[in-house]
């Protein structure tokens, strides 16, 4: 059953601000099983009967099915009387576990106000200045639902990793997170009509990049600004060292034909001082590589952000960047800052997306 610890986790007034605005997060993909707990849990299948099932469940992928005791299920919901715990993490809403293309996909369905707090301390730290909190709440909830507009047709809207917003459930909720979501209740982003694609990243290094350079599309209220807030983090500096044949298998792996590379340097740069390319000597010759691939290819946690220099010395590249991040929108360690200046979460959100306003979902609906 449910530990006493992860149910007072999730135990709480109800933050759904918004009634009937849910979101739809897979918490697992491809997974090869999966065992969901909890305290007065009840499951329900796909004809929409309840099973009858004692926890802990043990659920196996099956060819198009979920497996239980021998049992194949298309699709199994599940619900407790406080959360639902997967694999040991507890989560509010329901558990929707059913096949997926290589496994297990477990989705989770809840209200948006809730999944927002749950994820504020995944994010940044609900510790750090209120409006900064307030500033956090409203991006992650525009983000949410520019995803929610977009995928509308899709099993869910978003994952819950660096792919699209960190979530692990309501375990690491608490008042300040929860202070910061029902301040901004409702509130996102709009740019003109419509709800801005909200991107964030943890620290920009001085200044932000403009979406184009990323993503190749020109977006009005992404273009970039100077950030020199961010610049008093720790966060805004990293080095890094990896030994060469090292680098040269990681490119391999990602698809790149190089092989006995001699040599890193570092290419043309941007607008916003972001590398461009970077280039790769080896034995079959010079290679260009664009500055987000090279990234990709390494490690995000590698190679911090595309801003950097870098050399080679006794076969190891020793990188040196700044910031940590694809840089574009909003600052989280330059918000801090902002708000420790006094700044309200409404002023962070003009400065790093220009040109938006903020706007009630039900507003809008």
């Amino acid at each position: 059953m449910l530990g006493s610890l992860h149910s007072l986790a999730c135990l709480g007034e109800s933050n759904a601000a918004i009634p009937g605005e849910t979101i739809r997060v897979a918490i697992l993909k491809n997974a090869p099983s999966v065992t969901v707990d909890g305290e007065g849990i009840i499951a329900i299948r796909e004809n929409g009967s309840a099973v009858a099932l004692s926890p802990p469940v043990l659920i196996r992928y099956g060819r198009n099915s979920v497996i239980v005791d021998g049992t194949a299920y298309r699709r199994l919901t599940f619900a407790g009387s406080s959360a639902v715990q997967v694999n040991g993490k507890p989560y509010r809403g329901v558990a929707e576990v059913s096949p997926g293309e290589k496994g297990v996909l477990v989705v989770n369905e809840l209200p948006l106000e809730e999944y927002l707090v749950g994820l504020i301390n995944c994010e940044i730290s609900s510790a750090w200045p209120m409006e900064a909190v307030k500033a956090q709440a409203v991006i992650a909830r525009t983000y949410a639902i520019h995803k929610k507009q977009a995928r509308s047709t899709s099993f869910y809207h978003l994952e819950s990793s660096v792919i699209d917003q960190v979530y692990e459930g309501c375990e690491i909720e608490d008042s300040r997170a929860r202070r910061g979501v029902t301040d901004t209740a409702g509130e996102v982003l709009r740019y003109g009509d419509a709800v801005i694609q909200a991107f964030y990243h943890s620290n920009c290094g001085g200044r932000t990049e403009a979406s184009e350079h990323v993503w190749g599309r020109h977006l009005p209220y992404l273009t970039g600004v100077d950030c020199r807030y961010c610049l008093s983090s720790p966060s805004s500096y990293w080095d890094q060292k990896i030994a060469v044949s090292e680098l040269e298998e990681r490119l391999k792996a990602a698809g790149y034909k190089v092989s006995g590379v001699t040599d890193i340097r570092a290419g043309s740069r941007n607008s916003r001082g972001r590398l461009k390319n970077v280039m790769v000597i080896s034995s079959r010759g010079e290679s260009s590589l664009p500055g987000d691939q090279f990234r990709k290819a390494i490690g995000y946690s590698v190679i911090k952000s595309t801003d950097f220099t870098v050399k080679v010395v006794n076969g190891e590249a020793v990188f040196s960047g700044l910031g940590n991040g694809h840089g574009v929108g909003l600052c989280q360690w330059g918000a801090k800052q902002r708000a420790l200046d006094g700044f309200g979460y409404d002023e962070i959100l003009s400065y790093y997306y220009p040109g938006t306003g903020l706007i009630k979902l039900s507003d809008i609906r």
